[in-house]
Formats: C-alpha cells, structure tokens, sequence
C-alpha cells in the first residue's frame, strides 16, 4: 500500500492522486505545488540540468489538488 507521507514519480503521483500527468507540471509551474514541499527534482548528475525527474509528496499534493477540483473549473474540462 502507498502512504501518503512518500514521495513518489511523477507517473505513479498521477495514478494514486487521479490526476494526468500534464496537471501535475501544470499545477508546478503555476506555483501552486511548491518546490520542497510539495515536489522536488531528482538530484541523478545524469538528468541535470535538463527536464531532471520530478518527485511528488502525495499528502502535501493531495490537499492542493482537492482544492483546485472543488474550486477551478480546469479539472473539470480536463476530464471531458
């Protein structure tokens, strides 16, 4: 079972929140998931400096995206 408390790819962070992965980084760049707290880059010298992978904290994660899917409309069209 994942817990909440993990970090986790962005892949497996789209599945367990329900979210697509194009939310996730949208939801990144716009500010609204923090860097350190709500996600962070892998730190692999292989990845650096370009498009590294991003890791996602579920709990911290989960309580930005309910908010935005009972308050935005994106979420909605998102799922049409």
């Amino acid at each position: 079972m994942i817990e909440a408390s993990m970090w986790l790819s962005e892949k497996e962070a789209s599945e367990i929140l329900r979210v697509d992965e194009q939310s996730l980084e949208l939801l990144r760049e716009r500010g609204y998931l923090k860097p350190g707290y709500h996600w962070r880059s892998s730190n692999d010298p292989e990845q650096l400096p370009w498009k590294p992978k991003v890791f996602y904290f579920i709990s911290g994660c989960k309580k930005v995206i309910e908010y935005w899917q009972n308050n935005d409309g994106y979420f909605e069209r998102r799922a049409a």
